[in-house]
């Protein structure tokens, strides 16, 4: 099964490099970078604490929460266990590397897992951004693959583990929820009626 799998990641990121294209050569680099997501993640930070209310404080926190999560158990924890190389340190015939090798282990990709993760969280709280913030996560988890550092399984996994993750912190923030509620207390409301409590 495993060998299928190696089998056919191989195939496939074999085959998008040998149909690369000179646009997505000049972007996907530019969209798999971290550190170009700095200052949007600054803003988004400020925007949030700042002028987004109670919903804004409370999106933060379980963003933090969720992310920090999801990147230490993807890095410090799955990736040893896999114990998986990446492509870009294989020599892999027909890999048109755009970006440094990273580091050594695969399996999962910390960036998909990390963005999905976002996006659940974030399009949780604000619905109607949902969309172009998975369209965001399907572009930097397949930017992986694009320049070289990541097999198609791999953000596949990171992508599920992330999303899976996400919901698991929601709903465990759902349950603390109603179950402040129940005791009255109005911190976790942030709607822009007051809640309802029944007696």
């Amino acid at each position: 099964m495993l060998q299928t799998i190696d089998t056919v990641d191989k195939t496939v990121i074999v085959w998008i490099h040998n149909n690369h294209n000179y646009i997505l050569d000049y972007l996907m680099p530019i969209i798999t970078d971290a550190d170009n997501w700095v200052l949007p993640i600054l803003a988004l930070i400020l925007y949030l604490g700042i002028k987004c209310g109670k919903r804004g404080k409370i999106t933060l926190v379980l963003l933090i929460f969720a992310l920090a999560l999801t990147d230490s158990i993807c890095a410090q924890l799955l990736k040893p266990f896999f114990e998986r190389i990446r492509p870009s340190h294989i020599g892999l015939d027909g890999l048109n590397l755009l970006v440094s090798k990273g580091g050594k282990w695969s399996m999962p990709s910390n960036h998909a897992a990390n963005i999905f993760s976002f996006a659940v969280i974030l399009s949780y709280f604000y619905e109607r951004y949902k969309r172009p913030l998975f369209i965001l996560a399907f572009l930097i988890s397949f930017s992986r693959v694009y320049v070289g550092v990541h097999y198609p399984s791999d953000v596949i996994t990171g992508s599920i583990f992330g999303y899976a993750l996400a919901w698991l912190v929601l709903t465990l923030w759902v349950i603390l929820k109603m179950r402040e509620l129940k005791r009255r207390q109005s911190w976790v409301w942030y709607e822009d009626t007051p809640p309802i409590f029944k007696d």
